[in-house]
């Protein structure tokens, strides 16, 4: 007899009552295709093969942690302690309450997003956030679109297409995600046209190399590298006044940008787009996702006349905001112009000027808990260095204390899965902890793990490893 008839019915381990329970929270389309999946899978197993099947609380166990697999969500909140900040990989920015506030309030409710609510006629959606910028910026006006790189393409392609854009080598980036300056300037219709050397670019340079092909120049603001020893660059007020005098337009790409002066709130000087529209700049571009602690956006100030003629080109519309990120938007604006104090109200801000005093706090705190949690390994509490990410700063560092996990048995590559394993554990929490591992350890930098609730749950989920660590297959163990 083929033991894979004995398999219960679809509607028998349906009507199992932990199936039930899964049926009631998830409902009943999504459990059915669980149960379906779960014997699917259970009866393929046993083709051919000589073993009793499973009976039926197992069955219907593997039917609800499949129904929980189902349900799960892909995107996922997660615990960031990898001492990065503003990680690109974990979505950068996490928003201010005021901004989570208007985006659920834009999805709620039809909105004003292209009505002019004052003559009822059809309104334009940068208004929402153009008068904001230019109060900020210093700038005469203003467009945003999907992110700063959406932001550079377009501003080059509706004031250089056809012509040269001259940029100096030592400038000529890549972010991640392989976006090189010199392919979106292709890509927008400018002819690359390199300036200087790559540490030493001067004002004759430029002098020299614009023509009657030239159609602008172009600054890019080297923020995820730096160059030391033996440099020189030209500086944006100096650019503004070559430019002017051969009439272009002067583009400077600030990539994060930021709109508090972090010089005062104790943190390493960035530049700010008001710095560079006061030395001349005709158009400025940055990013609303990174230090600005926005949401993901690209943003355009700067003259009038350039940023109607960069509204002007078709790609505008193709780049646009939706309502909820310029709900974003406007209430993260709104905190920089009214807040008294913008590093609490913005997350960003408020996780960059964290005390190192304030993180040591925390992680004496924590350290008692997790101490004799796994005795394969001991946890300390060291010092560590942060950073800033998403290509801001890219050689200033935060003081923060770590939790740092290191396995005590076996040899050193016994060692080193034993680490992999629990930092394949960390990941399969409920919600998964993002640490790093280096120097034979596993670190979890604390600087982004605040709140009590948040620390309460933080315990709460790594007391579970000690299940979850102990589930790891046979062959990996050390």
């Amino acid at each position: 007899m083929d033991v894979r008839r004995s398999l219960p019915a679809v509607d028998t381990l349906l009507a199992h009552p932990s199936v039930q329970a899964a049926r009631q929270r998830h409902g009943h389309c999504l459990t059915r295709r669980a149960v379906r999946e779960t014997l699917d899978e259970t009866r393929n197993h046993l083709a051919g093969a000589d073993t009793a099947p499973p009976g039926i609380e197992t069955l219907a166990e593997l039917a609800r942690s499949r129904v929980a697999e189902l349900a799960r969500p892909a995107s996922r909140a997660v615990f960031n302690l990898t001492g990065t900040v503003i990680h690109t990989n974990l979505g950068r920015s996490t928003l201010a309450e005021a901004a989570i506030a208007a985006m659920a309030d834009a999805a709620r409710h039809p909105t004003a997003l292209e009505y002019d609510l004052e003559d009822g006629g059809r309104g334009d959606r940068d208004r929402l956030v153009e008068n904001l910028l230019c109060e900020l910026t210093g700038a005469e006006a203003a467009t945003v679109v999907n992110n700063n790189a959406g932001a550079v393409l377009l501003a080059l392609g509706a004031l250089g297409t056809g012509r040269e854009a001259l940029i100096s080598r030592g400038e000529l980036i890549e972010i991640g995600g392989a976006f090189r300056m010199p392919d979106i300037m292709q890509a927008a219709g400018c002819r690359l046209r390199e300036v200087g050397a790559t540490n030493r670019t001067h004002p004759r340079d430029f002098e020299n190399a614009i023509g009657e092909h030239t159609g602008l120049v172009v600054k890019a603001h080297t923020s995820n590298y730096a160059i030391t020893g033996f440099t020189a660059s030209v500086p944006e007020a100096q650019l503004a006044e070559i430019a002017h005098a051969h009439g272009l337009p002067l583009l400077v790409d600030l990539g994060s940008g930021a709109l508090a002066d972090f010089t005062a709130l104790g943190l390493p000087y960035e530049a700010q787009p008001n710095d560079a529209i006061a030395a001349g700049a005709d158009v400025v571009t940055f990013s609303g996702d990174k230090l600005l602690g926005g949401p993901q956006a690209g943003i355009i100030v700067g003259r009038r006349e350039a940023i109607t003629t960069i509204k002007r080109h078709p790609l505008k519309r193709a780049l646009r905001l939706d309502k909820l990120t310029l709900a974003a938007l406007e209430a993260t604006l709104r905190l920089y112009r009214d807040s008294d104090a913008p590093e609490r109200d913005i997350p960003t801000l408020a996780l960059l000027t964290r005390s190192e005093q304030e993180i040591a706090a925390t992680g004496e705190r924590l350290l008692p808990h997790f101490q004799q949690l796994l005795p394969e390994f001991s946890v300390k509490l060291a010092a560590c260095q942060s950073q800033l990410g998403s290509g801001s700063l890219p050689v200033d560092r935060l003081p923060s204390r770590a939790l740092v996990w290191r396995s005590q048995t076996g040899q050193r590559r016994q060692r080193e899965r034993a680490l992999r394993r629990l930092e394949a554990a960390l990941r399969q929490l409920p919600r998964p902890v993002i640490g790093r591992i280096g120097d034979g350890a596993l670190h979890l930098d604390l600087r982004c793990l605040t709140g009590e609730a948040e620390i309460a749950v933080f315990i709460g989920q790594l007391e579970q490893l000690p299940r979850l660590y102990g589930a790891a297959p046979s062959g990996d163990r050390p």
